[in-house]
């Protein structure tokens, strides 16, 4: 059976990644969006696109009923999942099935039977394959601790919790199934041993009728918040007894269940012990497979249609990597707050040495993204920006390229953790590969996720935007463009142009004297080379340096071998109705409001939760910033709210001491 129209059941980079291989294929392909993804390239990529009505998942992308209905309007005769959504829905694979359409994934026995985390331990167990024994609340006692809360359904660290106190077993235990449900419709957890220096290593399969195919292993230890960072392959620093035992058991895994299609068995591999043991397996296709594609030098998407299509197991697949592959996860959030996710525009999104895009084609950088410059990253869905791979002879050598490519690249319009990542790649630990799943939890992220440069890049960079500026307010001038930026007949004092940093550090006052040439009044042994309304030339301390200088709106965002330095023009007249009283917690990022823990008048601690925000997917926890009084409470359970919007009023107790307003003891 061939497929000739395919409908991918997903959104942004992953669709956009299966339309390739659909495209080289000679296969025509079928997008369905939400109402808030209609303007994104997937659509637009795809041959004919059916629109799901709503935004939330729930109503549009997890409908799977809407799915094949789509698939039907669109004369699609396959539907591939993608990862994510419905990917593991053994229902849902039954319902294509059921359809007449052929699902490109494993069969639904297969999904079911790996779906539960819990009944799947017992079948791997059960086929020889090493696992970690079970706890209850009943049964565990101090002496397990710590120990992991995790869901039974899903992944990418929703509904897990790390407990380390016997008596917050039940209270972790009921968050994370309060999470699981939200997250997957699913609220079910288990209790299991946590391996605190443990490194995750995933085995790649592919199953067909004829048995599996293993190629080979990456390494996901870097992760925050079980949520992996950095992916790599082959996993470094692994004995070759380790590496073919996880080979074998991954293998045997696969058998057990005669898994069809590309699939993920994942281990956590105790590095003091030298032992592993089964975590999960992955019914789809992973988000870091473009690691395995590269060394192994496949499409494990057309594999997966070849399997699908009925073809036999391929005696040409490489068994031997060659080479070395990283791949980072571009987010947009700000680490140093806690890893909060960011909305927006991203107004500039240039990634510099990328050789292509969804394939890999030799060595250098790989581009796997679901939006460009313009598009919108919204609050629905997962704040990935996109996946940024490296294809290198040597480990080192991928490490330092793709650190370089990323400190080069332009982001703007919002926070992203593009400087921890670059910072990552450049770590001791990752560079020597002793890294754990536990590292970046305790790193100081404050230092991580800073800016490259030293204590001069924001000076320098805001002196150069303020240039920038008058020159291109000189050349935009209706009359008398001709006069020099700043000139004045009589130079008495300096002029200034204020920026907000854009990293909410406050304001950058930049003072400067224009006319023939550009100086500073405040930078000593600073020399302008050259300006222009894109682009300055400083040279300080005898080291000249070229500063891009992109505008968009109020927003200046400035580049330089020093690195990204976000600004915005600060508005001359602010509107009052803008301000907010002192005390107001205000909504960070735009979300939901899933749960009000606090009443107006009640009393309460620093630290203490008033209210969580569902945003991209995760829970947030608005806690009280010190102790006081609950005074105002402007939000509500189930209430949408934008960014900035007040959702309540702590006022301080009069003699706390992180009171601003409170008087000093005499």
């Amino acid at each position: 059976m061939t497929i000739q129209r395919l409908l991918v059941a997903n959104r942004g980079e992953i669709a956009r990644r299966v339309f390739r291989t659909c495209r080289d294929l000679g296969i025509e392909t079928v997008a369905v969006h939400s109402d808030a993804d209609a303007g994104m390239p997937f659509v637009a990529d795809a041959d004919a696109a059916v629109r799901l009505p709503g935004n939330a998942p729930a109503e549009t992308y997890l409908r799977g009923d809407l799915v094949i209905e789509a698939a039907r309007k669109a004369g699609a005769d396959a539907i591939h999942p993608g990862y994510g959504f419905l990917s593991e829905n053994a229902a849902f694979a039954q319902q294509v099935l059921d359809a007449g359409l052929t699902w490109v994934g494993p069969t639904p026995d297969s999904i079911e039977r790996m779906g539960s985390k819990i009944e799947s331990k017992k079948l791997m167990e059960a086929a020889g394959v090493p696992v970690l024994g079970e706890l209850t609340p009943e049964t565990a006692t101090a002496e397990d601790l710590p120990v992991l809360v995790k869901a039974s359904a899903g992944g990418g660290g929703r509904g897990m919790r790390i407990v380390r106190e016997l008596d917050q077993l039940r209270g972790e235990i009921e968050a994370a199934q309060s999470e699981a449900a939200s997250s997957f419709g699913d609220g079910t957890v288990f209790v299991e041993p946590y391996i605190q220096s443990g490194r995750h290593i995933e085995v790649q399969v592919l199953g067909t009728a004829d048995g599996a195919v293993v190629l080979g292993e990456r390494d996901c230890s870097v992760q925050r918040r079980h949520q992996k960072v950095i992916e790599e392959a082959p996993a470094p620093a692994l004995p070759d007894a380790t590496r073919k035992a996880l080979h074998e058991a991954a293998k045997a895994a696969a058998e057990a269940i005669d898994y069809r299609g590309a699939g993920t068995v994942e281990f956590l591999y105790d590095v003091s012990k030298d032992r592993f043991y089964f975590l999960e397996m992955n019914t789809r296709l992973q988000v870091e497979h473009p690691v395995t594609e590269a060394v192994y030098g496949v499409d494990l998407v057309a594999l997966q249609i070849a399997v699908a299509e009925g073809a036999p197991l391929l005696e040409d697949v490489p068994s031997v990597p060659q080479g070395h592959a990283i791949e980072v996860r571009l987010y947009a959030e700000d680490p140093v707050a806690g890893y909060q996710p960011q909305s927006g525009t991203i107004t500039r999104f240039e990634v510099p040495g990328v050789v292509s895009e969804f394939r890999t084609t030799g060595y250098g950088i790989r581009l796997d993204s679901g939006v460009g410059s313009g598009d919108e990253i919204g609050t629905f869905y997962d704040a990935m920006i996109a996946k940024v791979i490296v294809w290198a002879p040597s480990r080192d050598r991928a490490l330092r390229q793709l650190a370089g490519a990323l400190a080069r690249a332009e982001i703007h319009g919002l926070r992203t953790n593009r400087d921890l990542l670059v910072n990552l790649l450049r770590d001791p630990v990752v560079v020597d590969a002793t890294m754990d799943t536990t590292w970046l939890d305790g790193a100081d992220l404050a230092l991580l996720g800073a800016a490259p440069g030293g204590e001069q890049t924001v000076p320098l960079s805001g002196f150069a935007a303020a240039i920038a500026l008058a020159e291109r307010a000189r050349r935009g001038a209706r009359v008398q463009s001709r006069i020099p930026a700043g000139f004045r007949n009589v130079v008495a004092q300096p002029q200034e142009t204020v920026f907000l940093l854009g990293d909410g550090g406050g304001e950058l006052p930049v003072r400067w004297y224009g006319g023939r040439t550009f100086s500073s009044a405040d930078l000593d042994d600073v020399v302008v080379v050259s300006a222009g309304p894109d682009q300055v030339v400083l040279e300080t301390g005898g080291v000249r340096r070229t500063f891009a200088v992109r505008v968009a709106g109020d927003q200046v965002d400035v580049e330089s071998p020093l690195g990204h330095v976000p600004l915005r023009r600060k508005p001359r007249f602010v509107d009052p109705a803008t301000a907010v009283a002192a005390g107001s917690l205000l909504a960070p990022m735009p979300g939901s409001v899933i749960a009000v823990h606090a009443q107006v008048g009640d009393a309460v601690a620093e630290g203490a939760p008033i209210l969580v925000m569902e945003a991209m997917k995760m829970q947030h926890t608005i806690a009280a910033p010190y102790s006081g009084t609950v005074t105002e409470l402007a939000a509500t359970t189930g209430q949408q709210v934008e960014a900035g919007t007040v959702l309540a009023v702590v006022t301080p107790d009069p003699d706390n001491a992180e009171n601003p307003d409170a008087e000093e003891d005499n």
